[in-house]
């Protein structure tokens, strides 16, 4: 559900859907028309197609759990941590990738953020969680210098 701002006009015909302002010269008005043609633009894909995020864990003793409506983490603290999954959101588990899903791109993008945000990933080794698209840029770390010098 999307709340419409007063400027705001759908109209839905057989033809498609019409986002009206009340005047296209006024320059927030025309911004408002564009920022509302991608929510409504973002809802039909929603319902259509749905959205969709790969998360990967990586690192020893590093995982996922799934059980019902709740999500064990385990991303190297003393304990496991527990997310419980919001109306509207599902979540698929093979091996160390989690796939959530859902109609809603908002709401998809901010759970995986609050997922994401338990460990990111740190450039020395690379441990932690990290988006399936996403390249974590790596460090070299400490090296003994090799010159010769004593």
């Amino acid at each position: 559900m999307q709340i419409l701002h007063p400027w705001i006009r759908v109209e839905v015909t057989k033809e498609g859907v019409s986002v009206l302002v009340q005047d296209a010269e006024i320059k927030k008005q025309k911004a408002m028309w564009g920022t509302f043609v991608s929510l409504i633009s973002a809802m039909i894909i929603g319902v259509t197609t749905g959205y969709e995020k790969k998360l990967e864990v990586n690192g020893v003793g590093y995982g996922w759990n799934l059980s019902g409506k709740k999500l064990g983490v385990k991303a190297g603290y003393s304990h496991p941590i527990s997310i419980d999954l919001p109306e509207g959101i599902t979540a698929n588990v093979a091996e160390n990738v989690l796939t959530i899903s859902g109609m809603n791109k908002q709401q998809v993008g901010e759970f995986t953020a609050q997922i994401r945000k338990i460990r990111p990933p740190e450039p020395y080794k690379g441990k932690g969680i990290k988006y399936s698209d996403e390249h974590i840029r790596r460090k070299a770390g400490k090296q003994a210098a090799t010159s010769g010098k004593a």
